[in-house]
C-alpha cells in the first residue's frame, strides 16, 4: 500500500500530500496519479503551488471541438484519478482501535463510534471527509492566475481525501518495524521530520524504528547498518542541519531494495525526498504489491523547489527563500551586483530594447547598483548542451550565474 501522510495513522490510505505526476499506471494504495485531468491556463499549468509543467491543453481539446467539454464525464475522470485504494483491497486485514494516545487523550472507551464522544471527537477525520483543491472561479483563461478545465473556464468542484488520524488503524505497533530513509539532496528541515515522526510512531505504540544510512543505497549495501531510533535519540536533532541519516542520490535495483526490505522485516518505510526520490518509492511500492506484502511506503515530500502537486508548500523552501534574501539584502547593502539562485524560471532574453543587460544598463545609470537573481535551471538555451545526468537521472544544468556573469 503506497499512502502520503506526515502523520501516517499506520496509513489507512484516507490522506493526501505528495503526487509527483511523472509516473504511468495506477499503483494500488498509491497517492501518485498516472497523470492530471486536463486543465487550461494562459501560461502554465499550476502543478500545486509552484507546479512547472508546460502544456498546451487548448489545442488537445480543440481537436474534440469547442462543444467537447462534459463537465460530468471531468469530474467522474477526476475522482477515479485521486481515488485512494485501501490496504483490504489487496489482502484480508481487519482494523482494529486506534493506539494513538496522548495526555488527557487515551485509551479510547470500547463502546466508541467512528467519532468518539467529548474532547476525542476532534481527534480524527471521517474517512468521507474531502478538501476543495480549487476555490477560484475565472471568468476567462486569460485572468491573472486562471486554471480553466476548458476554453470557456467552466468551474467543477476538485475534491481530494482530506489527511489525517483515522479512529482504526490497520498496523498492530507490536508487530510494526518501521524504517525512515532520506535521499536525493540536502535540505533544511529533514532532522525535524525524522525527528516527528519518530516521537508520533512512539505516541502510537512503535518500539521499533530504525533508520536507513545514506538513502536508498542502505536497502542494498549491506555495509552500511541501521541506525536505531529512538525519541531519546531524536531529541535534539531538529537543532543540528543536514539529515541524521545521510543521504544519496540513484538507487539499485528495485527488487534487490525489496528483498532487503523482506529480509529485516520492514513494514513500514517513510521516504523523504523529491520527485526522483518519490519514483523510487512508487517503485517500491508497486514490487512490495507484486509480491502482496502488507508494507506501508509513506512518501514525505522534500523539496526546496516548493514544486510537488497539491502540496501548498514543501519543507525546507521558506528556510532556502529567507536565506537568499539575506544574501540578497546584505549584496544590497554592499552595493554590488550579486548572484544567486531562487527556483523562479521565467524565459527572458538578454539583448535588446527589452533585454535583461538593457534593464541592467539603466538600474546601474540610476542607481548605481544592482542585485540579480537568477534560477539555476534559467537560460539553458543559452549554454552548450552538456547532456550528462547526475545519479538521480537529472539533467546536469549548464552554469548560467557564470554566462551571465561574463555577458555583465
Amino acid at each position: 500500500m503506497m499512502a502520503c501522510c506526515i502523520n501516517p495513522n499506520f496509513c489507512t490510505t484516507r490522506s493526501y500530500g505528495s503526487l509527483p505526476p511523472l509516473q504511468s499506471g495506477k499503483p494500488y494504495g498509491s497517492a501518485f496519479l498516472p497523470k492530471m485531468p486536463r486543465v487550461l491556463k494562459a501560461h502554465r499549468l499550476g502543478t500545486g503551488y509552484g507546479g512547472r509543467r508546460v502544456v498546451d491543453v487548448a489545442a488537445a481539446l480543440a481537436e474534440k471541438g469547442p462543444d467537447s467539454f462534459d463537465s460530468e464525464a471531468w469530474v467522474k475522470d477526476f475522482e477515479e484519478r485521486f481515488k485512494l485504494p485501501h490496504l483490504t483491497d489487496l489482502m484480508d486485514v481487519k482494523p482494529i482501535q486506534t493506539t494513538f494516545c496522548i495526555k488527557n487523550s487515551c485509551p479510547l472507551p470500547e463502546d466508541s463510534a467512528e467519532h468518539p464522544p467529548g474532547d476525542l471527537l476532534k481527534m480524527f477525520v471521517h474517512n468521507d471527509d474531502r478538501v476543495l483543491l480549487k476555490v477560484i472561479k475565472f471568468a476567462t483563461p486569460t485572468s491573472a492566475g486562471a486554471e480553466c478545465v476548458d476554453p470557456d473556464c467552466n468551474f467543477v468542484h476538485q475534491w481530494v481525501h482530506r489527511a489525517g488520524p483515522r479512529p482504526e488503524i490497520y498496523f498492530n505497533p507490536n508487530e510494526v518495524k518501521a524504517a525512515i530513509v532520506t535521499c536525493g539532496g540536502l535540505c533544511p528541515g529533514l532532522n525535524d521530520v525524522i525527528r516527528h515522526i519518530v516521537i508520533t510512531l512512539e505516541t502510537y505504540g512503535v518500539k521499533n524504528i530504525t533508520g536507513i544510512s545514506y538513502g536508498y543505497r542502505g536497502l542494498f549495501d549491506e555495509n552500511l547498518p541501521e541506525i536505531p531510533l529512538s525519541r531519546k535519540v531524536v531529541q535534539n536533532i531538529h537543532l543540528s542541519g543536514g539529515s541524521l541519516l545521510g543521504v544519496s542520490r540513484g538507487g539499485g535495483n528495485v527488487s534487490e531494495i525489496v528483498d532487503s526490505i523482506q529480509k529485516r522485516g520492514i513494514n513500514m518505510l517513510f521516504v523523504l525526498g523529491g520527485n526522483g526520490t518519490h519514483a523510487g518509492a512508487n517503485a517500491i511500492h508497486n514490487e512490495c504489491r507484486k509480491r502482496k506484502m502488507k508494507v506501508v511506503v509513506v512518501g514525505v515530500p522534500k523539496t526546496i523547489d516548493n514544486d510537488i502537486l497539491l502540496m501548498d508548500k514543501t519543507f525546507g523552501f521558506d528556510t532556502a527563500v529567507e536565506e537568499a534574501q539575506r544574501a540578497i539584502n546584505a549584496a544590497y547593502i554592499e552595493h554590488n551586483i550579486y548572484f544567486t539562485t531562487k527556483d523562479c524560471e521565467i524565459p527572458f532574453t538578454l539583448d535588446g530594447p527589452d533585454g535583461v543587460l538593457r534593464h541592467l544598463r539603466n538600474l546601474l545609470e540610476s542607481k548605481a547598483s544592482a542585485v540579480v537573481c537568477i534560477a539555476e535551471g534559467a537560460g539553458q538555451d543559452l549554454l552548450e548542451k552538456i547532456n550528462a545526468t547526475d545519479a538521480s537521472g537529472n539533467v546536469v544544468l549548464g552554469d548560467i550565474g557564470v554566462y551571465l556573469q561574463h555577458q555583465v
